[in-house]
């Protein structure tokens, strides 16, 4: 692409008030070399008139320095064969400019000190649009457009349906050898309508039906999906009969730490020689996506022995009522248990939830209906009936013969021809004995991903979802942001295998997996990139003739993007790609990049920020800030103008997993006095958009502690933090902190070199 450049300055929303304008458009048309225009209002319809005329001139790469690039993107799209790069000197510095502390004058310099901050955001706009080429989407030769659906039961008929009556054909798997899963076996279902108080008829089996005379839907009963390879737009699937073996190799998982010792020769790689899961099985089936909804299964109940499952009789788990009930052999006392008690009395059953607590209603119903005289006493230590199911709790509350307190269950022993139930701590104010005719378990609904027999992906990372324990095994890829998505891109989690869910959640959630998996293909057949980076039409790139096999940028891919071949050189499958960038940032000889952004770019980003020698109140950090939630909460914390110390220096980047710990070195080499990564929070309670970026990165700038030693610097000259995308107002005591702690040890002595 042969580049004419222009940048544009906008002089609106405060920014002209607090800048020279004109100085501004001097560093750019000066230094950078780049012809400078401004304008008081860009984004109305004079301003982008004005760069629409330039573009029509032949301009097709522009500089926009005006607001966050966060906001305004359709007012600066100016087409994709076109490079716009945005200069935040809105959020970022004249609305983040720092507060004088209450009964102090502004600094003397704070006017210069802005302006210092708008050049250096306008040199590396400048630098970025430079270094950036246009993107080339990647598209398949051919495309599949089908979708695979892994489950038989709710939700994959729904998903089926849904993917078939939006024009997509689908192949429809199903281990058993009917159709309808579990909830085949449920009598009644949820109420779905107010007023929210009686069960309804089980929908299985007009769904069964309606999938069966679809001709677009495909069914394979007692099948079970032997292989998935490839990737979306061409995945391989093969089939088996349900229940047996192959005799495929599944890869070996290598450690970063065997790695290395592979890399050095002192280890021998147990996947050497191993092609299968690279290979394509030319007979396999092609598809485009696949929905996983294969469901669950109940939780074991049958390590809690004081409650006597498998050892007492008529002690069974709600599931195995539930198909007494439909058989019409409900007895007359029963007790529904549904947390375990004894020493762990406030603790509930594995994997147990609103879904179980309404199940326990239900089925205290059920009871009641069936007999006269009926009794149903539901105990529980936690009771959860979200939204409009509180008036189902309520209507169950005031059904005679369905009791319920608040108890610690004991023991469950025989008591003649019956169980008594001894609970202790109850609403009651007592504790009390219950004679029973059955005693029912709040199992809970634990999914099937925690088999690693599942879903049988053919990649180098393994036959099943990896590091499932993050999310107590269900097949997450976000649970906040991008429900529905797996670790696997083209494969989309829902029903019970995703969540525990209601029949009606259930029916949702598999219509929004039949959309994503559309999603997915259609993105698939532009070329361009799915959730989180939706559009982005650039895929990493290799310089293949410097890699050293070392295996990082394979192990820690988050999403299995990356095979490797027998010699453990790389191969991308850039369909898979979510374009974090991870990859880049772990690779330690620099040979992975995007046309928008790599190493090279951000590094001579960094290089274009004025470091001033020896002046303590001219300090220079570097704070490198992810994408999806750090820099949002930049952004509000400027909008709240709750002020930010001016010697700090902001570049976004995809992810904290994409920062190559080079940008840090060689920032601290050049003479800046500090750097912070700043990235989505990870952990129980939240979770980083590309879900180990944030920890994979941590675990770098550990490490470079040893690094700085050795240039005479201080390790606490480095530091990584994370902020969730709502600590808008924690990130300037972050930030200040970090300034504060830095001013103390004084400027980079490496300044001037």
């Amino acid at each position: 692409m042969d580049k004419k450049y222009c940048a544009y300055i906008c002089s609106g929303c405060g920014i002209g008030d607090a800048l020279d304008i004109e100085a501004l458009s001097e560093v750019v048309s000066g230094e950078m070399s780049m012809e400078c225009k401004t304008h008081g209002f860009l984004c109305g319809p004079e301003g982008r008139a004005l760069i629409e005329g330039d573009v029509a001139a032949g301009v097709n790469t522009v500089v926009v320095g005006a607001c966050s690039p966060r906001v305004m993107a359709k007012e600066f799209d100016f087409g994709q064969d076109k490079i716009t790069v945005r200069a935040n000197l809105r959020e970022q510095v004249v609305w983040a400019e720092a507060k004088p502390e209450e009964g102090k004058e502004p600094h003397k310099e704070a006017a210069a000190f802005l302006q210092e901050t708008a050049a250096d955001y306008m040199r590396m706009a400048c630098t970025r649009a430079k270094k950036t080429l246009p993107a080339e989407p990647y598209k398949l030769e051919a495309i599949n457009k089908t979708i695979l659906v892994m489950g038989g039961g709710l939700a994959g008929l729904t998903a089926a349906q849904e993917a078939a009556a939006a024009g997509y054909d689908v192949i429809l798997v199903e281990k058993e050898e009917k159709l309808g899963g579990k909830a085949a076996g449920w009598r009644k279902s949820f109420p779905s309508k107010a007023p929210w108080t009686s069960l309804e008829e089980n929908p299985i089996n007009a769904m069964i039906s309606a999938v069966e005379k679809n001709s677009r839907i495909t069914v394979k009963t007692a099948t079970e999906v032997a292989r998935i390879s490839g990737s979306p737009g061409n995945f391989g699937v093969t089939f088996k009969a349900a229940g047996t073996k192959t005799d495929w190799d599944a890869p070996q998982k290598v450690t970063v730490d065997q790695a290395d010792l592979i890399a050095k020769g002192e280890m021998a790689d147990p996947n050497a020689g191993l092609k299968k899961y690279t290979d394509l099985n030319p007979d396999a089936i092609k598809v485009g996506s696949v929905v996983l909804a294969t469901g669950w299964k109940p939780a074991d109940v049958s390590q809690y022995e004081h409650l006597g499952y498998g050892k007492v009789k008529n002690v069974v788990t709600n599931a195995e009522f539930e198909k007494l009930a439909k058989a019409g052999k409900v007895p007359a006392n029963v007790a529904f248990v549904q947390s375990p008690g004894g020493k762990d009395h406030d603790k509930d059953f594995p994997y147990c939830n609103s879904v179980t607590s309404m199940v326990a209603l239900k089925q205290a119903q059920y009871v009641c209906e069936d007999n006269a005289e009926g009794k149903a006493y539901i105990l529980y230590q936690h009771m959860r009936t979200p939204g409009h199911m509180e008036l189902y709790y309520k209507n169950a509350q005031n059904t005679d013969g369905i009791f319920l307190t608040k108890g610690n269950v004991l023991k469950v022993e025989e008591n003649g021809g019956g169980l008594s139930v001894e609970v202790e701590n109850t609403l009651l104010g007592e504790d009390i004995t219950l004679n029973v005719d059955m005693v029912v378990l709040a199992a809970g609904m634990e999914p099937t991903t925690l088999n690693e027999d599942t879903i049988n992906l053919a990649y180098r990372q393994g036959p099943a979802f990896v590091d499932l324990d993050l999310f107590d095994g269900y097949a997450d890829s976000h649970f906040i942001c991008f429900p529905y998505e797996t670790r696997r891109t083209g494969v989309y989690a829902c029903g019970g295998v995703r969540k525990a869910e209601t029949m009606e959640e259930a029916i949702d959630d598999a219509t929004g997996a039949a959309l994503k998996a559309i999603q997915c293909i259609e993105s698939t057949d532009r070329g361009v990139a799915v959730h989180p980076r939706s559009g982005d039409a650039t895929y990493p790139e290799f310089f293949m003739q410097r890699c050293t096999q070392c295996k990082r940028c394979t192990e820690e891919c988050p999403f299995g993007a990356l095979d490797d071949d027998e010699k453990g050189t790389p191969l991308p499958n850039p369909t898979r790609c979510r374009r974090c960038g991870t990859c880049m940032g772990a690779c330690p000889e620099r040979i992975i990049g995007f046309k928008d952004y790599n190493i090279d770019l951000i590094g001579s980003m960094i290089k274009s920020i004025e470091v001033p020698e020896d002046d303590e109140d001219r300090l220079r950090i570097l704070v490198l800030v992810c994408e999806n939630d750090a820099y949002p909460a930049l952004d509000m914390a400027g909008m709240k103008k709750l002020g930010i110390n001016h010697m700090v220096r902001f570049i976004p980047v995809r992810c904290l997993g994409s920062v190559n710990m080079a940008w840090i070195r060689d920032a601290l080499s050049a003479g800046m006095d500090g750097a912070m990564l700043l990235g989505c929070t990870y952990g129980d309670n939240y979770q980083c958009h590309f879900v180990k970026g944030s920890e994979i990165a941590n675990k770098r700038m550990e490490n470079i502690g040893d690094t700085l030693k050795t240039l005479g610097l201080e390790p606490e000259r480095c530091a990584a933090n994370q902020v969730a995308i709502t600590d808008y107002d924690k990130i300037p005591q972050i930030i200040n902190d970090f300034v504060e702690q830095i001013s103390e040890m004084g400027p980079n002595p490496f300044k001037g070199f």
